[in-house]
């Protein structure tokens, strides 16, 4: 419940805001600061979220996360201009930065070893209803039902979850004793100068800085319709969900590492196709393969750094793999703004899907430092 309500309120969102913005008089870098400014507040919010758990235990952050997560939102109902879209994005990146590391601590937490690898696709398929469901559906209900209704929903999304705060439970709430090995899981800046943490962080921000690219901009290119696009957003949300529960099983019996090359090809491929983005057939295949590419990515990055962690460390470990997620997926929107103006849509989405191939370079690595362990 937790986890659905916050990517709910997440995903609503998303895809809208860009839009809104643009109904308020931004241009296409604007628009994309709207995405980039959610993204910068939800990653600084993840590096000091490790620090706020050992000191005030899951539930206050999880609460303090989900209000700022939904509060803020209604005051998109009020006349909003480009400024008021931006602080309330800071805003609400802050509250699902610090609601997404909390729960990513407590899914880790909760799975045996030899099933984790499964047990973080399940729970990814949970966690991926809302992008099924909530990120076209954003779409489509403001263009027919107008934005105030989907900024309603979007701040009862992120509150109602409040309601499961007596039944979370994690490390720092029972301020059990750990063992003094173990106390004292690494810093976030710690685990940046670890290699079997930051291969896979780093693969996985490849991935997400496409993620992010189409998720504010596929409803804005020019020749897409709305219907198009959000069919699109919902293909690739429904691939990346079962790629990512397949990846989970595969991983558990084969070992992960080895999915981390297919996964960055299959996403550049998907991305390559949107050259000719003015295609339905194309734009639609695309995003059925880039889905799958994302999905398996985001399964073998974040099994592949709970395994290389202690049980204290797995908050950090969640934060380090959120922070890949949302840096990715803020830093892609801001930038391909500015220079779509100069390329058009199509050569901008095949410039950021090439841009994954550099990450073949850690992925291999990866895998190859995979096998001599």
């Amino acid at each position: 419940m937790s986890s659905f309500g916050a990517l709910t309120s997440f995903y609503l969102l998303l895809s809208v805001t860009p839009m809104y913005a643009v109904s308020a008089g931004a241009g296409s870098a604007e628009a994309g600061v709207v995405t980039g400014s959610l993204m910068l507040a939800t990653v600084l919010a993840e590096f000091a979220s490790t620090r706020l758990m050992r000191r005030y235990g899951y539930r206050t952050v999880f609460a303090v996360g989900a209000l700022l997560l939904g509060g803020p939102a209604l005051a998109l109902l009020a006349p909003h201009s480009v400024a008021a879209i931006l602080a309330v994005s800071i805003a609400r990146g802050i509250g699902f930065g610090l609601n997404t590391v909390v729960i990513g601590a407590l899914v880790a937490t909760a799975l045996p070893k030899e099933r984790r690898g499964e047990g973080i696709g399940l729970s990814g398929v949970v966690a991926c209803v809302p992008a099924i469901v909530a990120l076209p559906s954003g779409v489509w209900l403001a263009e027919n039902t107008g934005y105030a209704v989907v900024i309603a929903i979007t701040a009862v999304s992120a509150l109602a979850p409040l309601a499961a705060i007596p039944w979370l439970a994690g490390p720092a709430d029972g301020r059990e004793e750990a063992d003094a090995s173990t106390a004292q899981s690494a810093g976030l800046l710690t685990s940046l100068r670890s290699e079997g943490q930051l291969r896979p962080s780093l693969v996985f921000a490849a991935t997400t800085v496409s993620a992010g690219v189409v998720a504010s901009f596929l409803p804005l290119a020019a020749g897409v319709s709305g219907s198009v696009a959000a069919l699109g957003l919902l293909v690739q949300a429904v691939a990346s969900t079962a790629s990512r529960w397949w990846a989970g099983r595969h991983g558990d019996r084969h070992g992960h590492a080895g999915l981390l090359v297919p996964g960055l090809l299959t996403g550049a491929a998907g991305m390559t196709l949107l050259i000719w983005v003015t295609s339905p057939f194309a734009l639609i295949t695309g995003m059925c393969l880039f889905g799958i590419g994302f999905g398996i990515s985001q399964n073998v990055t974040f099994a592949l750094m709970i395994d290389r962690v202690p049980v204290s460390g797995y908050g950090t470990a969640s934060a380090l793999w959120n922070l890949a997620y949302d840096a990715g997926y803020g830093a892609g929107p801001a930038v391909f703004g500015v220079f779509v103006v100069y390329t058009g849509y199509p050569p901008a989405f095949v410039l950021t899907g090439m841009l994954m191939l550099a990450a073949l370079v850690p992925a291999i690595r990866d895998r190859a430092a995979n096998g001599r362990d």
